[in-house]
């Protein structure tokens, strides 16, 4: 069996035996994807831990990151350990790696004014007011774009003001709707959405311009694209509204439990960096208004 094969049954214990998501199997894939490239005249049983200290070199000098190196050494130690279970390979020679010491960077969110300013868009047809229920309830609600984009009609119940999403590892949260958010979602569902569907009815909320479900790189093109429009000059990312939810609620007086549970974290530490986030901004007005600061 070639190492093209073993990368593919791979993949399918990961869908069938860990029901992994659809998301993290294809990031594995393109991680793997490298992996079969470079090794492509190898035997796997013959692979050493020194072949594979040479890989990592070989990515460093791809000019990746730090989290793109590290999220490579997990997948290939992954794999090796699916390896050893199948017997194709006696020992875990990925073992050896070690996870470089990633500099955790705080992500950018908006200042309250910016999203007013984002989501203050000119409603004229199908496209604006879908755009406009789209940003209302990724900001509401603290969504990810995977979740944004997955969502159902069946997954939002306007007569309790909530939404089911279902996050990584398919775990089930409900959250709220905002005001806003469900008067928007309310209006594009009800006078709008079914006049872009195109090769038949699908289940899905935000449809594209082909009547087929809103992709991730699709909404990243949408939010650039009003974010260039309204001239907010920060690098914006899908997920910039969902970070700027978290820090506007802590802000505000909401606990971290509770951002927590809306955001789906797993671990309170993932949501303890919107408080650095809010030190940071302290920091800020410190020292831009005390007379002393700086």
């Amino acid at each position: 069996m070639n190492l093209e094969d073993i990368k593919n049954d791979y993949l399918r214990y990961l869908l069938i035996d860990k029901n992994y998501s659809k998301n993290t199997i294809d990031s594995y894939n393109i991680d793997l994807e490298k992996f079969t490239q470079y090794f492509k005249n190898n035997d796997i049983k013959k692979i050493t831990s020194d072949n594979l200290k040479e890989y990592i070199k070989y990515l460093n000098n791809q000019n990746l990151n730090e989290k793109s190196i590290s999220r490579n050494i997990s997948c290939l130690k992954s794999f090796y350990k699916y390896l050893v279970i199948e017997k194709i390979v006696k020992t875990n020679v990925a073992d050896v790696l070690y996870m470089p010491k990633i500099q955790k960077s705080l992500p950018n969110i908006l200042s309250p004014n910016e999203v007013d300013e984002l989501l203050n868009i000119n409603l004229k047809d199908s496209f604006s007011y879908r755009n406009k229920a789209m940003l209302e309830l990724m900001y509401s609600s603290g969504l990810r774009v995977s979740e944004l984009v997955d969502l159902k009609l069946q997954n939002i119940d306007f007569s309790e003001d909530i939404v089911r999403i279902f996050g990584k590892g398919s775990k089930e949260r409900i959250v709220p709707i905002g005001d806003y958010a469900k008067e928007y979602l309310e209006k594009y569902i009800n006078e709008y959405r079914n006049t872009m569907f195109k090769n038949g009815i699908n289940e899905y909320v935000f449809l594209n311009n082909h009547g087929n479900k809103m992709t991730r790189q699709g909404f990243f093109k949408i939010i650039k694209q009003l974010a260039k429009e309204k001239n907010i000059n920060k690098d914006i990312s899908p997920h910039t509204l969902r970070h700027s939810f978290a820090s506007h609620m802590l802000k505000y007086g909401a606990d971290l439990r509770t951002i927590q549970e809306l955001l789906g974290h797993s671990d309170i530490s993932t949501t303890q960096i919107y408080t650095h986030i809010t030190n940071e901004e302290l920091k800020h007005n410190y020292e831009e208004y005390h007379p002393h600061g700086s």
